[in-house]
């Protein structure tokens, strides 16, 4: 019961609360992370230099979450209406309890979903956002079957309860999930075990095996026969893998040798995809990958470029964002209360329309995109409306 309480006791401080028209940004300028801060003050202040911005100040977290804790009460007593950052989940983590108790939003640039509350929205792309964008299109393709080869870390457990969530929220069944230990065993083991593979083969080698102990014209042909008919189609119409690198080769080998087709059964994956090596790896070819269209970036990529001489690195969009829907707000006067942050139509941002929603969720139109020789292509746009399908 109480921890049903608690975010509608947040949301509703953060309805109440005034606060001031002064937006705090939370960036590491000191510590490991300093480079990073660097780059995302740089981007904060390009959004608000523009007629009628708010205030910018910038605190200093020191790349670690006790100096976010710090930067934050610092934030809430210079009278911060609104807080952008910070860069991590730990420091995020440490941020949101002073800022809800304050009433003041957050807007964090990290890409963990869990600490999505009221009040504290991530703005990093999460596997959420990329699962709803994948449910959507497959679906309409008639798809619905999903099942899941996931690294069983952090990262693939995310992955899982992303896949997990979005195919609950659409009514499909639930996916098969299953986790690999890194090594080439794991892997070999858990893709047999996916794709049903002796549940599938193995009447077929029965039946092999009987034509031959005959040790007669009819069973040789009877054999040959056998040799040349295919296995049942494997249990699913989707494949989620999450992995890179040498382990995404490993696991990509596998799909032919335990006849998962690629021309049936859609592999997708991470946004990360995007790189450029994996578009080199022959047996991912038709696999899908969501992300930001970066036709989308390239406005905000030029200005950066032009203002600060270098190429504006990933993270630096979220803080562009972030400040960009603060200047909107306190250009329009609607002040940073919750019903101005969740409008229904949403905010433009560097990678698409993205929308915030009362319980901090962030809703993002991202394209797909399907590795081809060497290359990826677009296969379906980027939504423009946060009512469209996938977001």
């Amino acid at each position: 019961m109480v921890e049903k309480a608690a975010p509608v006791v947040a949301a509703e401080v953060l309805n109440r609360a005034s606060g001031g028209r002064m937006v705090a940004l939370l960036a590491p300028l000191s510590g490991p992370n300093a480079e990073r801060g660097r780059a995302l003050e740089a981007a904060a202040r390009m959004a608000m230099d523009a007629p009628g911005a708010p205030p910018l100040e910038v605190f200093d977290t020191q790349s670690s979450a006790e100096g976010a804790g710090a930067a934050v009460s610092r934030a809430i007593q210079g009278g911060a209406g609104m807080i952008i950052g910070p860069l991590t989940s730990a420091e995020t983590a440490a941020v949101a309890g002073p800022a809800q108790a304050a009433g003041v939003p957050v807007l964090a640039f990290t890409n963990d979903a869990g600490q999505a509350r009221p009040g504290v929205w991530p703005l990093g792309l999460t596997a959420g956002q990329q699962m709803r964008r994948f449910v959507a299109a497959l679906a309409g393709q008639g798809k619905t079957r999903f099942a899941a080869v996931l690294p069983n870390d952090g990262f693939g457990q995310a992955m899982a309860s992303a896949l997990t969530a979005t195919l609950a929220e659409a009514g499909l069944p639930p996916a098969s999930i299953h986790f690999h230990t890194g090594s080439p065993a794991s892997a070999n083991q858990v893709m047999r075990d996916v794709s049903g593979y002796a549940v599938r083969r193995g009447p077929l080698d029965a039946q092999l095996r009987a034509a031959v102990a005959l040790h007669t014209a009819e069973g040789r042909k009877r054999a040959a026969e056998l040799r040349r008919e295919p296995i049942p189609p494997p249990p699913m119409d989707v494949l989620v893998l999450a992995d890179f690198g040498d382990m995404l080769g490993t696991l990509a080998s596998l799909l032919p040798y335990y006849d998962l087709d690629t021309s049936k059964v859609r592999v997708i994956g991470p946004a990360q995809w995007a790189a450029p090596q994996v578009a080199t790896t022959a047996e991912l070819r038709g696999a899908w990958y969501a992300a930001p269209d970066p036709a989308l970036r390239a406005e905000f990529t030029a200005r950066f470029t032009a203002v600060h001489g270098v190429e504006a690195p990933g993270l630096a969009d979220f803080a562009y964002d972030a400040a960009g829907i603060a200047r909107a707000l306190s250009v329009a006067n609607e002040g940073y209360g919750m019903a101005a942050l969740c409008r229904s139509e949403g905010f433009a941002g560097v990678n698409g329309v993205l929308g915030l929603l009362p319980d901090g969720r962030v809703r993002r139109g991202l394209a797909v995109f399907e590795i081809g020789q060497g290359e990826a292509t677009m296969v379906e746009a980027s939504p423009n409306t946060l009512g469209q399908p996938g977001i």
